[in-house]
């Protein structure tokens, strides 16, 4: 993989001077991502939402890749759909066979957990030459912080509030990553922003791979977490330290931890509430009424671990 000195000499595909909020995550994994992506041309297609609508401000683009604007729904549908046009083109000899192209297409979770589960399961299912990347700030925040399948138990958010009858979301967080392996990709990987060497790692693999990747990268939003905008990383990086988002991968099948959680077992864990506590979103839950949810959050993270160990080979 490129050391850190090789990334920051390459050309940055998304330029400053955008209108994402501070500390959003988003732009900070896009940037590592498309870093991690070599020389060759990259095609972008972006569901429409925080990224989309903060980047491509008509008439002005923070984009310098070619860059597809999609529905909510269709991000990997309008890249597959790309794709299967430029390997058309080259059979009808009208693009040299020789031209490398990479086709990658963002979401967040809303549109990808949610409401364009359906496209994104069809583009893996088919086998497109595509990176998916799905950064997951945990709700539908550009529309006002509604939550979705992504949003994790007890959250905050303006559709799962905390009040008497109930205290925030009482679902557990879909697992969208091992939905998605299930479809039998050669790569799907789940990564945080807090780790950089690990995500440009992770998304070098799903550019080189045959087929289609999966990326699925946690992605602070301080506006949404109610979490200070200059702790964005520190947040990211407490999750993985906490267990609450472990990082692994499933390469042709085969799982394994990947280097900040590997280990984290023997190193200790910290408790999820140090992870929990940051943000404004949980604060409710460490109120004495609402103990036993939080030792339940707990529990839910212990389980997880428990069943990424039971998969993994390494």
């Amino acid at each position: 993989m490129p050391t850190l000195k090789e990334l920051t000499h390459r050309e940055d595909r998304l330029a400053g001077g955008h209108r994402l909020c501070a500390g959003c995550g988003a732009s900070i994994a896009v940037r590592q991502i498309l870093l991690a992506a070599g020389e060759d041309p990259i095609v972008t297609g972006c569901a429409t939402g925080c990224l989309e609508v903060s980047t491509t401000i008509y008439p002005y683009t923070s984009w310098k890749t070619p860059f597809v604007h999609n529905a909510f729904e269709n991000s990997a549908a309008t890249v597959s759909g790309v794709e299967a046009a430029f390997k058309g083109l080259k059979a009808a000899g009208k693009i040299p066979s020789d031209k490398k192209v990479k086709f990658v297409a963002f979401g967040g979770d809303g549109g990808t957990y949610d409401i364009g589960l359906q496209s994104l399961s069809g583009a893996m299912e088919r086998g497109h030459d595509m990176v998916y990347v799905c950064y997951d700030n945990g709700a539908y925040m550009n529309t006002g912080i509604q939550r979705s399948s992504g949003t994790p138990k007890g959250a905050w958010a303006t559709t799962s509030e905390v009040g008497k009858a109930q205290a925030g979301k009482i679902q557990k967080r879909k697992d969208l990553t091992s939905i998605i392996a299930a479809h039998g990709i050669p790569y799907a990987a789940q990564a945080s922003i807090s780790h950089w060497k690990d995500l440009t790692a992770k998304a070098e693999k799903a550019f080189a791979v045959d087929g289609p990747a999966f990326l699925n990268v946690l992605a602070t939003c301080p506006r949404g977490w109610r979490s200070p905008y200059n702790k964005s990383v520190e947040v990211a990086k407490l999750a993985v330290e906490t267990g609450f988002w472990p990082t692994f991968e499933i390469e042709n099948g085969v799982w394994s931890m990947s280097a900040p959680s590997k280990g984290a077992e023997i190193r200790g864990r910290k408790p999820v509430a140090e992870f929990l506590k940051m943000q404004g979103r949980f604060k409710h839950l460490f109120k004495p009424e609402n103990a036993e949810l939080l030792a339940e959050i707990q529990d839910d993270v212990d389980a997880y671990i428990a069943y990424l160990n039971g998969r993994c080979q390494s």
